[in-house]
């Protein structure tokens, strides 16, 4: 699951122990869910006492216990497929199609395929423990006179295809709602008391799905039931009591007695399940305290600036982020480290490793908020850069890669393709990266890229002409964009370099592409094409957003810090990174501002109900954005006028004047 560095420790040595953690406890919890369930199950108003010596002889038979040992076998493969398939960042679908593929994908299937084999062996313990006519899959029977015929038993089969049923259900519902995503809790809390406050959450959440779950399967089985029974008659040479009611009737599946032994076993399904992804999550999402040094060489990679600087495995890396939210918050001794000179040398290893991190992570999301802005800004098309532009953007690449701050480089956290739609290659970068001095959005290579024209054109030069200033490119265009689409950017067109006219396609090529693009329009008309290909409401936006919980904890981090530095920063190594460390929020905040400005974000969270399902990614964005500000702000109140002495551009300096007058 993770790849084999040395930053596998921290699974080996944590991860591991906290997932065998939460499984355990997953399975000790069994037994008081198990006897719940065959109270429920056998319980009768008019004779209570029988019925508790009844649940007590099920729990202490020798079949009740091997099939309580099956059960527990299950729980703990639930667990181990938790821990394989969670994730910190989710996987947001942006369109139906690619919501289809990722169900359809062979991993989902097989493991469709497992729940469904483990809803089965829940099913049977069910039925075994009820007892009664679910007890036994076949039973003798016949006519007089007549040598004694195996029948089959429908009351038992119906119970294990709703176990089936309600398996596949889990993981479907689960694979669509991002069930193994992980969310960091907002509060630290002690275990027992996060348990304690979900229980009745995972209990109801149990219980509704059940009810959902059930309703359905008892459609399907009113119409599809026939398939699976005279299959298994005819695999297994049985025969079906005629003078009992078929289960796949109006009148056989209103039997109430039923109904509340189907809902009530899936209902236990759920719940052991629920419990074991409750209590992963709780047990996963447990901070965890990083050294800041070692006088160890052999636990370096152990500390936190060095864990820090490793994208993989995802949740390390949040984990070391959440440390340092917490550390700048509430531990004075773990920031003197941070602080602190490396002996001998007198120099802020920890300081700068840290804060370069964290300013590359935003620095990152800077980026591919301007390469989404740029890529739906210019009315909602996607644009591409054309094959005979290749030397201006080669030399606009070459160009911003030379003033871009070596802190823009880690690319930890990446974006679907979807986001940026298929034209969009999948650089972390955007097609133009400005300096990393100035604004995104008013830089330098931008302007020369939107002005650039063939020297030895008649256009080249100082033109004061109205009609060429209506004709130059708008903001957030390209002059490849007129040129791809057909049309000339200027009347009189610059002669095509060799390297152009070498770097053209060919008449084949062209073709293709040609009979491409008529497929497409033929196909965006058609409505089911455009229902499956259609983005969904916001798609893109929570998948720009998906891994923000890692730039929250760095802006808590790098505010807190920074603020704790103006009375614990004895050798001033905080006010060196200052002006960065500004100019970085500020730029982080202007491409956020003008992602909430785009037509389809919305500027307010969706409300979401209560479950099981994380919704946290949803409103990652406005969390962000808020803590964006409050950082900005934290900064700025705890250093007042002082910050009228840092270096910083115009641009930024009047931005940063509106933090310092509330204004913002």
């Amino acid at each position: 699951m993770f790849s084999a560095d040395q930053n596998c420790w921290f699974v080996r040595k944590v991860i591991c122990w906290r997932a065998a953690a939460s499984i355990a406890w997953a399975v000790l919890l069994l037994p008081p869910t198990t006897a719940v369930f065959v109270i429920l199950s056998k319980f009768s108003l008019f004779f209570p006492i029988q019925t508790l010596s009844e649940c007590l002889s099920v729990m202490t038979s020798a079949s009740g216990v091997l099939s309580f040992v099956l059960l527990c076998s299950v729980t703990t493969m639930v667990g181990f497929l938790i821990f394989v398939y969670y994730t910190v960042i989710p996987t947001v679908a942006c369109s139906k199609i690619a919501l289809l593929g990722l169900l359809l994908h062979p991993r989902h299937v097989a493991n469709s395929l497992l729940h469904c084999f483990m809803g089965i062996m829940v099913a049977w313990w069910a039925a075994v423990t009820i007892g009664g006519r679910y007890e036994m899959n076949t039973y003798p029977c016949g006519v007089e006179d007549a040598p004694p015929q195996m029948c089959l038993n429908e009351y038992h089969l119906i119970l294990l295809l709703a176990g089936a049923f309600v398996g596949f259900s889990h993981n479907l519902f689960g694979v669509i709602h991002n069930m193994n995503y992980v969310s960091f809790p907002t509060v630290q809390q002690y275990k027992y008391l996060r348990f304690k406050e979900s229980l009745p959450l995972v209990v109801k959440c149990s219980a509704v799905q059940a009810l959902y779950s059930i309703r359905n399967y008892i459609l399907v089985y009113f119409f599809l039931g026939y398939i699976p029974r005279e299959w298994i008659c005819k695999m297994f040479n049985l025969h079906l009591n005629s003078s009992t009611h078929r289960l796949d009737t109006i009148s056989g599946l209103l039997d109430l007695t039923l109904l509340y032994h189907l809902w009530s076993s899936a209902t236990f399904l759920l719940f052991t399940w629920y419990t074991a992804l409750l209590l992963f999550r709780i047990f996963i999402t447990e901070d965890y305290s990083f050294p800041i040094q070692s006088s160890f060489t052999e636990d370096v990679h152990q500390c936190l600036p060095r864990v820090l600087s490793d994208p993989k495995p995802g949740i390390l890396k949040f984990l070391a982020l959440q440390d340092l939210a917490l550390l700048s918050q509430h531990s004075p001794w773990r920031r003197g480290e941070v602080f602190s000179l490396s002996q001998p040398g007198g120099h802020p290893h920890n300081w700068n490793a840290i804060s370069k991190e964290c300013q590359s992570l935003l620095a990152d999301l800077t980026q591919r908020l301007i390469a989404y802005h740029d890529s739906v800004a210019t009315n909602g098309r996607a644009k591409s850069l054309s094959s005979g532009s290749g030397e201006l953007k080669s030399t606009s690449d070459s160009s911003s890669e030379d003033q871009r701050s070596p802190m823009a480089r880690n690319v930890p956290i990446q974006s679907p393709d979807c986001v940026f739609g298929s034209t969009q290659p999948r650089h972390s970068t955007a097609p133009f990266t400005p300096p990393y001095q100035d604004s995104y959005f008013s830089s330098p290579n931008l302007r020369r890229l939107a002005t650039s024209v063939y020297q030895g054109s008649p256009w080249h030069g100082t033109v004061q002409s109205p009609h060429v200033m209506r004709r130059a490119p708008k903001l957030w265009s390209t002059p490849t964009d007129s040129q791809s689409s057909g049309s000339p950017l200027l009347s009189a067109a610059p002669l095509p370099s060799p390297k152009q006219v070498a770097d053209q396609p060919g008449l084949l090529a062209q073709f293709l592409h040609n009979r491409k693009e008529q497929v497409k329009s033929f196909l965006s008309k058609r409505v089911l094409i455009a229902y499956l290909f259609n983005k969904l409401p916001e798609a893109s936006s929570e998948a720009l957003f998906a891994g923000s919980q890692a730039h929250i904890w760095a802006l808590e981090g790098l505010s807190y810090l920074v603020q704790a530095s103006f009375s614990e920063d004895h050798f001033g190594v905080v006010q060196t990174a200052l002006p960065s460390i500004l100019s970085t929020m500020l730029l982080l905040q202007e491409a956020v501002d003008r992602h909430f400005k785009l037509p389809h974000a919305s500027t307010k969270p969706m409300r979401t109900a209560g479950g099981m399902v994380e919704p946290a990614y949803k409103t990652l964005r406005f969390a962000l954005r808020a803590a964006l500000k409050t950082a900005i702000y934290r900064i700025t109140t705890t250093f007042g006028d002082h910050l009228n002495a840092v270096h910083m551009s115009a641009e930024h300096r009047k931005r940063l004047q509106l933090f310092l007058h509330y204004k913002e």
